[in-house]
């Protein structure tokens, strides 16, 4: 399968990656910095990034249970956070091969970096090459990261000193800007932060982040009035 990929491999994907692999590695070491700095050992934090490899919802377990939120409050943010993974997993099923060992490990390096790779390419093979390479290079970089972020965290303490608190939530936000141009998204994303601001003082932390889920709302579809 690994000489097949690299023969179908459109370069241009190799470089388009790369970037995005050098901001996981950061986005990594932001975490891992940010997880110690939680009082969670470096061992968990790198069994977290191999096991879960879900940055989202990794940063919002870490944030619920370093605010005083509860396991389970921080387990369901993240399921709802990942629900998205469901229609990938559905779009992306003939990529990841027959075999029962291809089809678990493409399931778990099936994220949205991977799926928008695998999505923009013109034919089946060169869709193959594309999510298995951002995939793995990006589990590769993400998780090298968390392991260095992890061992700095150790010595610089308090990772806010340096900024690296602010490093996820710029890419993420980076990452939702070129969507938001879409009214209906700007919508749901408008609606879900003004549930998450206004609960916030009122709930225990991890709640508000569950119930911005609710934005979705917005994008229901409204009756319009028949004139005659």
């Amino acid at each position: 399968m690994v000489r097949s990929i690299w023969r179908t491999l459109d370069l241009s994907v190799v470089r388009n990656v790369s970037p995005i692999a050098l901001t996981a590695f950061v986005t990594g070491a932001s975490f891992g910095a940010i997880a110690v700095a939680a009082h969670i050992s470096v061992a968990l934090v790198c069994a977290m990034s191999l096991l879960v490899f879900a940055g989202g919802s990794q940063f919002m377990v870490v944030g619920i249970v370093a605010a005083g939120g509860s396991p389970i409050a921080a387990v369901v943010a993240g399921l709802l956070l990942n629900a998205r993974h469901l229609p990938f997993g559905l779009a992306m099923g003939d990529l990841l091969g027959r075999k029962l060992a291809a089809r678990i490990v493409g399931s778990h390096i099936l994220i949205d970096e991977s799926v928008a790779f695998a999505m923009a390419q013109g034919d089946r093979k060169k869709a193959k090459a594309a999510f298995w390479t951002c995939g793995l290079a990006l589990f590769l970089t993400w998780n090298t990261g968390t392991l260095v972020g992890a061992l700095i965290g150790q010595v610089i303490g308090d990772p806010n000193r340096f900024g690296m608190d602010a490093a996820f939530p710029a890419a993420m936000l980076a990452l939702i800007l070129p969507a938001l141009k879409d009214k209906v998204t700007l919508r749901v994303a408008v609606l879900g932060a003004a549930v998450a601001v206004a609960t916030t003082p009122l709930l225990p932390p991890g709640i508000p982040v569950v119930l911005a889920a609710l934005g979705v709302v917005a994008a229901l579809p409204t009756r319009r009035k028949v004139t005659a």
